[in-house]
């Protein structure tokens, strides 16, 4: 069975389609107008070995809050989608990942039911009009629509760039982890029988 899905989103401040394809091999082909967000995207894909193709065009001359939160909304519906009945996977990943000066901790449980918990430190620069608060929030919509339990840590850094790079490819290694089929699980992975 192909784990893969698109999705398409159209509102009045943004228009995005995406597509992944969780047996992929980290090929990708994003384009959002905002460089940092493509640069992330494309860390994410190649870390957790999901082909993904994002396009998106958005009111960025308002700013990248609308494209950077319905990217993540229609991300995580492909996820949810791609993922189908969650039968056989792992569930869970974890993952620590160095950026020279900065230190991230990513765990995910696929349990569906979204919940999302961001430590990083206080007062955090803007990289390119790009803020550490665009970040979350597209954490936040990838893991409501994927229903996702996220948990993040930064747990020190120096270089803003390095410590929101170490997080989203923390992301992808933690989601490699948890989507990938386990035989020794029949159905899901879960004492209650369902998810």
């Amino acid at each position: 069975m192909k784990r893969a899905a698109e999705i398409e989103r159209k509102t009045k401040e943004t228009q995005i389609r995406s597509k992944i394809d969780l047996d992929g091999s980290g090929r990708y082909e994003v384009s959002t107008g905002v460089g940092f967000f493509d640069h992330m995207l494309t860390l994410f894909a190649v870390h957790g070995l999901l082909d993904i193709s994002v396009q998106a065009e958005g009111d960025i001359q308002v700013d990248f809050h609308h494209t950077v939160e319905d990217v993540g909304l229609v991300l995580g519906e492909a996820l949810n989608k791609a993922l189908g009945d969650r039968k056989g996977i792992g569930r869970y990943g974890h993952a620590v990942i160095p950026m020279d000066d900065a230190l991230a901790e990513v765990s995910i449980d696929l349990s569906n039911r979204p919940f999302i918990k961001v430590t990083m430190p206080e007062r955090l620069p803007r990289q390119n009009d790009f803020d550490a608060t665009l970040a979350q929030e597209f954490f936040r919509a990838l893991a409501q629509k994927a229903g996702m339990n996220l948990h993040i840590r930064v747990i020190y850094g120096e270089n803003w760039h390095h410590m929101i790079e170490a997080v989203f490819k923390g992301i992808g290694r933690a989601l490699r982890q948890a989507v990938t089929p386990d035989s020794r699980v029949s159905g899901v992975l879960s004492s209650k029988g369902s998810l």
